[in-house]
């Protein structure tokens, strides 16, 4: 074997381009039996390791994310939730809302799919390799309360406003403090006509004010998400009793 042919191989390892190695002695042969030619030959393997790239990369997107499950739209059943328009759903995965940075809230009752849809159009966003996370606003809470702590407010704001995409779920479960309430606007705030949001809440929007403990503050944090905005309310059963139900007519 080739001493040349070695080095290119440790050579592309160096690199790093895997999949041209674990694939040129294959393109080689194609070449010497004339059925490629060499400039052919190449393409393909740079195709090959784009390609492979490319999927590593969208990969990283959604596993960096924080998803809590991977969900797609198509695993959605709008014929359970017919109060939801399909239509409009399926054209926030075009992700047109976030080139305008837009927002938007899912409201309904537990169960009734609010975090798979929001899933859906985060895993969307990730897999066209846009900065998406997703963090339940208790944990959005501990995290921003932890870091004004250490001194470090600034910097973890920052870091969450730097997200194309911001995914906060379930709003409303538990009540917040004075501190979280303001440290919540703060993030609204500083996201405001830069970054997308996407909300999710148990609560209809004229009981923000029970969630935040103060309307004043309740009413400058709606006015900064639904100032450019969609809202679906979703009216319809729990998923959750629908899985338990059809368990028990198999």
């Amino acid at each position: 074997m080739s001493t040349n042919y070695i080095k290119l191989l440790n050579n592309l390892e160096t690199l790093k381009l895997c999949t041209i190695r674990d694939n040129l002695s294959q393109y080689i042969d194609l070449i010497n039996e004339g059925t490629k030619t060499t400039v052919d030959a190449l393409y393909e393997l740079t195709e090959k390791e784009v390609d492979f790239k490319e999927k590593r990369a969208i990969n990283a997107c959604v596993h960096t994310a924080g998803f809590p499950y991977t969900k797609m739209m198509e695993d959605f059943d709008f014929n359970y939730q017919p109060s939801i328009n399909k239509k409009e759903i399926e054209d926030y995965t075009t992700l047109r809302f976030m080139e305008n940075n837009e927002n938007i809230l899912f409201i309904g009752s537990p169960g009734t799919g609010k975090t798979h849809l929001a899933t859906a159009i985060g895993v969307e966003a990730a897999m066209h390799r846009k900065s998406v996370y997703f963090i339940s606003c208790q944990d959005l809470m501990i995290q921003l309360k932890k870091a004004e702590n250490e001194n470090r407010l600034d910097q973890r704001l920052k870091s969450f406003t730097r997200y194309k995409l911001l995914i906060i779920d379930e709003i409303g479960y538990i009540n917040l403090d004075k501190q979280s309430a303001n440290l919540f606007f703060q993030l609204i705030s500083r996201r405001y006509e830069q970054r997308s949001t996407i909300i999710t809440t148990n609560k209809s929007l004229s009981k923000w004010a029970e969630i935040f403990g103060d309307p004043v503050i309740a009413n400058a944090i709606l006015d900064r998400l639904l100032h450019h905005s969609h809202i679906v309310s979703i009216v319809g059963p729990s998923y959750r009793t629908k899985d338990v139900l059809d368990s028990l007519e198999e």
